[in-house]
């Protein structure tokens, strides 16, 4: 009965098809086939045979097919129905053409609802984790007290409370999950309820002091609602985003350093008996990653953010990081500014607010320039943000007078560097200004003027700064309400980016490799020609032997003794030889000009090279980036809330805050709380920044994702 259902569940989940498991398991396709049969007319009972089965026991008869005439007949789609059995869409829309089901008049009775074992523990609650769950649970006996069906949660309301209802857990111990896990192998639950244990010292629980912002920065929700599920497993789609997202702050920078970790430890702070490993977990980004709903996911966090800190959007950076490759499949090469060298890599253009928080990422095709890049990012931009007019900060990259003529159309203002040769500014019109801005005042020597581009069609403002070495750097907007010192400021400013994807290569491995696949690529882009370029090197050679041929031949003429040769015929008679050579170099520079123009400057890439056009897969890639990008603003979120007591917070807080977190703390549950106690740190004045951190979290009354616990948090004073 278990091989046979073993069969049956293999082939209706998906996992394999009728021929290899009828090979793997030495049995016919027809033997499967009747198996099927028989489970869907007569549920787990009917697959053992007569001899072999207990007696007395009750045989659910057609409970598959009675299932699913039910829930069809209530208007579920054949997608949702599959989900909910834990079987492919395609199991349900055979197992439909097969029983000839047709619209009933008339729905039959709803599903009983699945009652709780143990409602005293705080740690469950009343919501079922999925309706096929619900015909897995006997009904309660005659002798055992109804359960509790009403949640003993704090009624008071939050900001910070979960969407989607907590889920259930058919365990009482958090030590032992095996009746979950049995209910995820069969396909009755979805993700794994957490359940905690009062436990002290648990090591690195210092992490949860990130929930609360996790989760006011909408990503389970957001997840929720562009992923759904990940079907029917232990380790579902807030789990495995939990998992991420706290190993993302504990600084295990990919899905490998959990080798080095106790799995056991980790999952303390899960509410689970133990953490995924690293297989799990990279099973699981890679069904995340075939939705390819990367982009969607990054959209909707991106609203949020704007949601949440309108406020920070008045100037918005734009910047691009390049990500180098090293591994032996091609890729097109760019400029690595870090190195100084061409390299193949691949750009991802990154947007941050006026603090340098990140609001989203894109990455572009074939490494596209920021001058390409700009218009289709600033109009994701429009989306988010309406109507409301901003002005983008990028670097030279972005230069371009006709780029800006249409982000000025676009109801944009722009703040860049000026490009190119232009006019020095004389010293005498420089003059001494000043802004004070988060509680510091900037100096600078500027100069302000108007200038004209493009043949006087477009008119900007030039703020030119003097550094102390003479050096004049001209500075672009067209913000003319500002004082030149504020403009210099935010221009200037963009170096909290810089600074960004420099904390975000060392802490948190931005420029790992998440996975070696590669995708297709357009074939049909365009890339300089390599015939082009062969004759143009030969062109710009035979130019450079005229330029020498000429200069000589003028040398001679100027140191030409006049009275041994008076005349120019004479000169040139004396001089045939090398004038021979400069008519024959011209001739070839003609040759070879009329030559290069016979040939394309840009070709298809597919027509410069044998090999497949491929690109690294985006989407794993993307969602990884979203996932730190999210740890990241947890992090500046903690930060924020030193800031008054803890004076070093410029220097040291993002260490003072890593250090909390890697910290070990106290577990202790009751009925409505989690709370976390954690262990003093080095010294006195840092457990106080810490400690009064604490307290502003334990104002946000955030509960632990998917479940009723609120998070209460405290630190041990040293003794």
């Amino acid at each position: 009965m278990a091989e046979a259902h073993a069969m049956v569940s293999l082939v209706e989940q998906g996992w394999a098809d009728q021929n290899d498991v009828a090979r793997a398991f030495h049995c016919s396709v027809r033997k499967l086939r009747r198996d099927q049969r028989r489970f869907d007319e007569g549920g787990l009972a009917a697959l053992g045979q007569k001899s072999g089965y207990p007696k007395g026991r009750h045989r659910l008869r057609g409970s598959r097919i009675r299932s699913v005439q039910h829930l069809k007949a209530q208007g579920y789609s054949n997608r949702e129905i599959a989900r909910r059995l834990g079987v492919s869409e395609v199991a349900i829309r055979k197992l439909l053409r097969r029983l000839g089901w047709k619209e009933s008049a008339a729905p039959p009775p709803p599903l009983l609802p699945l009652q709780p074992r143990d409602a005293a523990n705080p740690n469950l609650s009343a919501f079922p984790a999925s309706d096929s769950a619900q015909c897995a649970q006997p009904p309660p006996s005659k002798t055992s007290p109804a359960p509790e069906t009403t949640s003993r949660a704090n009624p008071k309301p939050s900001a910070l409370d979960a969407t989607a209802p907590a889920v259930s857990s058919s365990d009482t111990d958090p030590t032992d999950r095996r009746g979950d896990r049995l209910l995820a192998a069969l396909g009755l639950l979805d993700d794994a309820a957490p359940l905690f244990g009062s436990r002290p010292g648990v090591p690195r629980a210092g992490v949860l002091l990130a929930l609360p912002a996790l989760v006011q920065s909408g990503v389970f929700d957001c997840a929720q609602k562009i992923y759904g599920s990940l079907g029917p497993a232990f380790y579902g789609l807030r789990t495995s985003l939990l998992t991420l997202l706290l190993m993302a702050l504990l600084r295990i920078k990919r899905p490998e350093g959990l080798k080095e970790h106790s799995p056991q430890d980790l999952g303390q702070a899960l509410g689970l008996d133990r953490a995924p490993e690293v297989k799990t977990l990279r099973r699981k980004l890679a069904r995340l990653a075939a939705t390819g709903r990367a982009a969607q996911f990054g959209r909707a966090l991106a609203e949020r953010r704007v949601a949440a800190r309108g406020a920070a959007l008045g100037f918005l950076y734009l910047d691009g990081h390049v990500r180098v490759y090293h591994g032996h499949h091609r890729l097109p090469k760019t400029h690595v500014a870090r190195m100084r060298l061409s390299m193949p890599a691949t750009s991802d253009y990154w947007l941050n607010d006026q603090n340098g928080e990140p609001l989203f990422v894109v990455t572009a095709e074939a490494n596209a320039g920021l001058a390409k890049m700009l218009p289709a990012i600033l109009a994701e931009v429009r989306t988010l943000v309406g109507n409301r007019r901003l002005t983008v900060v990028f670097d030279r990259g972005g230069y371009s007078p006709k780029l800006f003529q249409q982000i000025l159309l676009a109801n944009f203002d722009l703040l860049t560097y000026r490009k190119g040769r232009w006019p020095r500014i004389p010293r005498q019109r420089f003059r001494k200004h000043q802004t004070r801005q988060e509680g510091r005042t900037m100096r600078y020597v500027l100069a302000d003027q108007e200038v004209r581009l493009l043949k006087g069609k477009l008119r900007l403002r030039q703020v030119t700064r003097l550094a102390e070495d003479g050096h004049q750097t001209p500075i672009l907007t067209s913000r003319r309400d500002l004082p030149p010192a504020q403009v210099a400021y935010w221009m200037f400013g963009r170096w909290r980016q810089e600074n960004f994807f420099k904390y975000l290569r060392e802490e948190y491995a931005l420029d790992a490799l998440v996975e070696y696949a590669v995708v297709p690529d357009d074939a049909e882009r365009e890339v300089p020609n390599p015939a082009w370029a062969a004759v143009d090197a030969e062109l710009r050679q035979a130019q450079a032997g005229l330029d020498r041929l000429q200069a000589e031949y003028g040398l001679e003429a100027l140191t030409n003794p006049e009275l041994k040769r008076p005349t120019m015929r004479g000169f040139k008679i004396a001089q045939g030889q090398l004038g021979q050579k400069i008519w024959n170099v011209m001739h070839r520079v003609s040759r070879l000009e009329a030559r290069r123009a016979a040939v394309p400057r840009r070709v298809p890439v597919q027509a410069v090279t044998e090999e497949p056009v491929v690109k690294l897969a985006p989407e794993r890639k993307h969602l990884t980036n979203l996932i730190k990008m999210v740890a990241y603003q947890a992090e500046s979120a903690l930060l924020r809330g030193v800031v008054p007591p803890y004076r070093r917070v410029e220097a040291e807080g993002r260490t003072l805050i890593q250090t909390a977190l890697a910290g070990a703390a106290d577990l202790e549950v009751t009925e409505t709380e989690l709370r976390v106690t954690l262990a003093p740190l080095s010294s006195a004045h840092r457990t106080r920044a810490i400690a009064a951190l604490c307290e502003e979290l334990n104002q946000m009354d955030a509960i632990f994702p998917g479940s009723r616990l609120r998070l209460r948090y405290a630190i041990r004073q040293a003794p």
